[in-house]
């Protein structure tokens, strides 16, 4: 049975700089990817979305930022791919993992029928499967369409229907900016919004991400990034601001009926469609047998910002404060660190003493 020294989990931004500072230090190990072709989640992301609407990706490390004005869902995949090949990232695709467990003091990644035995574990899946929809009264007797986010079919599909747009962070503002362009739109959410007015430099993206890190530290479930970044308008969305479309109806609405919704106020408005911008949660059911969740609900990270305190062979890229492209790198980075200091600490198990015999 072959034994790695760490298993990379998901090859998006924070999993591929894992991967390369795992391979700069010399540690042996695989990354596991569920897509078909490079680029995480970019290749998911809706036709619209353009690398002007992204405020640029954070180059992977040595490596320059990804150039091209055209389709995120497109350049980003590419750049990603090209990293990988230059790289020699040992990237193993399509596999789904099931789970992970601790047996006999190793780690076991199963995936169907597949598993791979390793040491440490950098777990880097991020959000987008796991795109999280409300519980409202009535929401399954809606007559008319309901997407999320992740499933957005491009604001030209709404053309002549009226659709409220559900979310407080910055995809409901990308999406209100376009869809307001072709149909009649409602915006809600549960809190007011709060408006960036200031530029957002590098140095207010750190200290944004380090709000998030200190939510993981205490073992809380991580906040977005935007959630304490603010919301920005970008040139493209001026035209929608002009409609009156960020100006947010108050208060939120108290269930769903088949032709709209209902207000607090008794009022009802009629929608034909509405777009949940609910945001996402971390991706880490298959982690589940290893009980890292602690009592506030969330895992528990070090000062470090990726080993998990209740099994520190498990580091955690893509959660909390480098589920954005602002924290990936660095976390990738921090996550390597976490396999290394592991190994070190522990070199009976790195040259395959039975469990029993660790230290």
């Amino acid at each position: 049975m072959e034994i790695l020294d760490s298993l990379v989990i998901g090859a998006g931004q924070a999993g591929l700089s894992a991967s390369y500072h795992l391979s700069r230090r010399g540690i042996d190990h695989v990354v596991l990817d569920a897509n078909r072709a490079p680029g995480g989640a970019w290749r998911h992301r809706w036709d619209s979305l353009t690398m002007a609407d992204v405020h640029g990706v954070a180059s992977l490390p040595d490596a320059e930022p990804p150039s091209g004005s055209g389709r995120a869902n497109e350049v980003v995949p590419a750049y990603f791919a090209a990293y990988e090949r230059s790289k020699d990232l040992p990237v193993v695709r399509p596999v789904r993992v099931d789970r992970v467990e601790s047996v006999d003091g190793l780690l076991v990644t199963h995936a169907g029928e597949r598993t791979w035995t390793s040491r440490t574990l950098v777990n880097a899946t991020g959000t987008w499967t796991q795109p999280h929809l409300p519980s409202y009264p009535g929401i399954a007797d809606f007559a008319g369409e309901q997407w999320h986010t992740q499933d957005y079919p491009g604001a030209d599909h709404f053309r002549g229907r009226r659709t409220l747009v559900v979310g407080g962070g910055a995809s409901a503002v990308q999406l209100l900016g376009e869809i307001a362009l072709v149909t009649d739109v409602l915006w809600a959410t549960r809190r007011p919004p709060v408006w960036r007015t200031d530029e957002f430099t590098p140095e207010a993206g750190h200290d944004a991400v380090a709000l998030v890190e200190e939510r993981v530290r205490r073992g809380l479930p991580p906040a977005s990034v935007v959630s304490v970044t603010g919301l920005m308008l970008r040139p493209q969305e001026e035209a929608a601001r002009r409609l009156g479309v960020y100006d947010r109806r108050l208060p939120m609405f108290t269930r769903i009926e088949p032709n709209g919704v209902r207000w607090a106020d008794g009022r009802f408005e009629r929608v034909d469609a509405i777009v949940w911008a609910t945001g996402f949660r971390p991706a880490i059911t298959h982690l589940a047998p290893l009980h890292l969740r602690g009592p506030a609900g969330g895992v528990q990270l070090d000062r470090h910002g990726t080993t998990a305190v209740a099994d520190p062979r498990v580091q955690l890229t893509g959660y909390g404060p480098s589920a954005s492209t602002i924290g990936a790198n660095r976390a990738g980075r921090a996550a390597a660190r976490g396999v290394a200091t592991w190994l070190a600490a522990h070199p009976s198990e790195v040259l395959g003493a039975p469990a029993d015999e660790a230290g």
